[in-house]
């Protein structure tokens, strides 16, 4: 009798290790271990080793993460029977993998959306106490021990009843963020080039341009992807734009920031425009901050060392976002964080 059992495809797993333990934990590698031929204890970060070369010459599905070294052209050509990567992290910019390899002899899957979540969680959170001014507040009761209602301001620069937030790239997060603040009252506006105001509307946000957005919030969050034409988006000129009491939000990319004229503008260095406007910044530029950087030093800035995405518990979601687009690979389904080289010039 004939065996019936289809062939499973041999498969490689290529990342930091330390990082493949979040990400990947023994449930998952054993549901992956049942759709490919792969010992999911071999975990490779460096192509150059002998074994790993040898591994990767066979491997015809590649799951990646951070970690993953470089699929570049030199790499490639010692893999040729590779015929996807699955990327169970965000960006797959990274990879480096040439675009003329890109949706022709090699598919590229990405768990962008799985990380999505946590990026645009992590949001709210940021926006809901930046609103209160949490940040300079625990940092004057830290320094001069005062509570009570002695650290209660009574400006209407403080609270969140009435915002107007404006959301910078209706980009997947950036969508999820403008859900996520759909109950809490505020004002919503959006500014995307690739978006109608019919879709702005159907997202809960009024559609405005840049440079509108930024006059008329309270608080600005970036969702925009770091592009050659995004690159300092946010320079001096625009954070003038914003008003004194403004907050800015980064958790995407820092650069789409000017971060010398942040510092201007937070520091209260902008003549005749003290204590201009509050930070959190998930992402900078460049990153990491040198310790000694005047950013941390800003009572009314909180910088944080990108971890919006992804981390700790929220890692599994990314491992079982991958295995699922192994199984869909595998079954010969559309992969649901396929991305094309179309997409390249504007994705993260």
């Amino acid at each position: 009798m004939s065996d019936l059992t289809p062939r499973r495809p041999l498969g490689l797993l290529a990342m930091n290790p330390q990082v493949a333990e979040g990400v990947l934990p023994a449930d998952l590698r054993t549901r992956i271990e049942t759709l490919l031929h792969i010992d999911p204890t071999a975990v490779i970060d460096d192509f150059r080793d002998p074994q790993a070369a040898a591994a990767l010459a066979r491997a015809e599905v590649l799951v990646s993460c951070w970690g993953c070294p470089p699929l570049d052209e030199e790499t490639l050509a010692g893999a040729p029977r590779l015929r996807v990567v699955i990327h169970a992290a965000g960006s797959v910019k990274g990879l480096a993998i040439p675009e003329d390899r890109w949706g022709r002899s090699l598919r590229v899957s990405s768990a962008a959306a799985a990380n999505a979540l946590p990026v645009a969680q992590y949001t709210l959170g940021a926006i809901l106490l930046a609103g209160k001014r949490s940040f300079g507040l625990a940092a004057n009761y830290r320094t001069h021990g005062t509570y009570g209602f002695r650290a209660y301001p009574t400006s209407s620069d403080t609270g969140n009843t009435g915002r107007t937030v404006g959301v910078v790239g209706a980009s997947r997060i950036g969508r999820i963020v403008l859900e996520l603040l759909r109950p809490h009252g505020f004002r919503l506006l959006v500014a995307d080039p690739h978006l109608d105001a019919a879709e702005a509307a159907s997202l809960g946000a009024e559609l405005t341009g840049i440079d509108d957005l930024l006059r008329r919030s309270d608080i600005v969050t970036l969702h925009a992807p770091l592009l050659p034409e995004t690159q300092g988006l946010i320079d001096d000129r625009r954070l003038g734009l914003m008003r004194d009491g403004a907050i800015l939000i980064n958790t995407a990319r820092g650069g789409l920031v000017d971060t010398d004229a942040l510092v201007r503008h937070c520091a209260g260095r902008v003549p005749g425009r003290t204590g201009r406007i509050d930070a959190v910044l998930d992402v900078t530029e460049p990153e990491p901050l040198p310790t000694d950087h005047e950013l941390f030093s800003l009572p009314n800035v909180l910088v944080t060392p990108h971890i919006a995405g992804a981390l700790g518990r929220e890692l599994r979601l990314l491992g079982e976002f991958a295995a699922d687009e192994v199984e869909r690979f595998v079954q010969g389904r559309p992969l649901l964080g396929e991305v094309t080289v179309a997409d390249l010039p504007s994705i993260a």
